[in-house]
């Protein structure tokens, strides 16, 4: 019996060796007929096959993520306590950080004053904001209007800010029309310079005509066509922070004009009733929404609107935008974030960053009722 079992055990080995050798040699030969194959493949496939494996190691943003963003700023004028706190805050990131206070257009501190004074990039999201306040005040839309946002998908305002819907206000900009939208752009201070007397500043742009491909559909929803600076949105924010000033950005050089400044007043816009209406989604926006980083205390609310996209003139270049002012104590701030770079930049990280400006003056407890000194 014992013989019978080890013969049929050797058996079962010497089956499986055979096996396991047939099965070699097929894939031998299977190999060898790829290989063989792809040596009498035409030149022009295998350089298609080289240039594939090309593409796929290719790095489409040319726009460095990382860089040294403080370089070659004047700080004379500036906000310190302010000042160390975006620097902080942006870290090694390749961008900019503009702060205002709201009651006056002082700009408290600009780091990266190179990138903040260029010509202005696409708004990405952030054009919603524009867009809210034009569809409001056309009568089009309130807060609680709810669009058709997919088959069976409607949304209103406050959830569409907050959620950054495409779809809510491309149909808000195709109700609008071009010149109604060009018109509340302009009004703004879209396609104008946002400082007072700064000769390095450039103005963006407002484009002649709708987009050729979305229509004004598209400029409401993504800003194409448009080309924004942070100092253009920082003002628009500013604006909605005060109730409707747009004041002339004035950017100090020393502390002596800081302590003298006077406020300039560009425009009255009369948005102040339909500021309580876009509030809750730009609120919504650091609670729930795409802007969620940059929440940090329930009890020192910011209201904000992100972008994300990649620049349509330089489509290397991706962009992270972040809008938003804050009201503590009854003291309020403006904190705009552009950021410029590759794959990793986006709206949501760019509100971390100004949720790290807000944390860190709370930290020193500038929003409190004894402010840190700023020098």
């Amino acid at each position: 019996m014992l013989l019978g079992i080890v013969s049929n055990s050797a058996f079962a080995i010497q089956a499986k060796k055979k096996s396991v050798k047939h099965t070699v040699k097929v894939k031998t030969a299977a190999v060898a007929r790829q290989v063989t194959a792809a040596i009498h493949q035409p030149v022009s496939h295998l350089s298609r096959l080289r240039a594939t494996r090309k593409r796929y190691y290719y790095n489409p943003w040319t726009e460095p993520t990382f860089a040294d963003s403080t370089a070659g700023d004047k700080i004379d004028g500036e906000d310190l306590a302010v000042r160390r706190a975006a620097v902080q805050a942006l870290g090694p990131y390749n961008g900019t950080v503009v702060a205002v206070d709201p009651q006056s257009g002082r700009l408290l501190t600009i780091v990266n004053q190179n990138l903040a004074f260029k010509s202005g990039f696409q708004p990405c999201s952030t054009i919603k904001l524009v867009a809210a306040l034009a569809g409001l005040n056309e009568g089009l839309i309130d807060r609680n209007t709810a669009l058709r946002v997919g088959r069976r998908t409607s949304m209103n305002l406050t959830e569409a800010l907050a959620r950054s819907n495409n779809f809510y206000f491309a149909t808000v900009g195709n109700r609008l029309g071009f010149e109604k939208v060009e018109q509340y752009a302009r009004l703004f201070g879209l396609g104008e310079k946002a400082c007072f007397e700064e000769p390095e500043e450039q103005s963006g742009g407002l484009p002649p005509a709708p987009p050729t491909e979305g229509g004004v559909g598209m400029m409401t929803s993504f800003g194409s066509g448009i080309t924004l600076t942070p100092l253009q949105l920082a003002g628009l924010v500013t604006a909605m922070a005060n109730g409707g000033t747009l004041y002339y950005l004035q950017h100090p050089r020393t502390q002596d004009e800081a302590a003298h400044l006077v406020p300039k007043v560009k425009r009255q816009l009369e948005i102040s009733q339909w500021i309580p209406e876009v509030k809750p989604g730009m609120e919504g926006a650091t609670e729930y929404g795409t802007a969620r980083r940059a929440s940090y205390n329930p009890n020192e609310p910011i209201f904000g609107k992100t972008g994300t996209c990649s620049d349509e003139r330089s489509p290397g270049v991706h962009l992270g935008w972040f809008g938003s002012f804050n009201e503590v104590n009854g003291r309020k701030i403006v904190v705009v974030v552009l950021l410029t770079g590759g794959r990793p930049i986006n709206g949501p990280v760019a509100s971390g960053v100004a949720g790290a400006v807000y944390r860190n003056l709370s930290e020193q407890n500038y929003f409190g009722g004894q402010t840190v000194a700023s020098n």
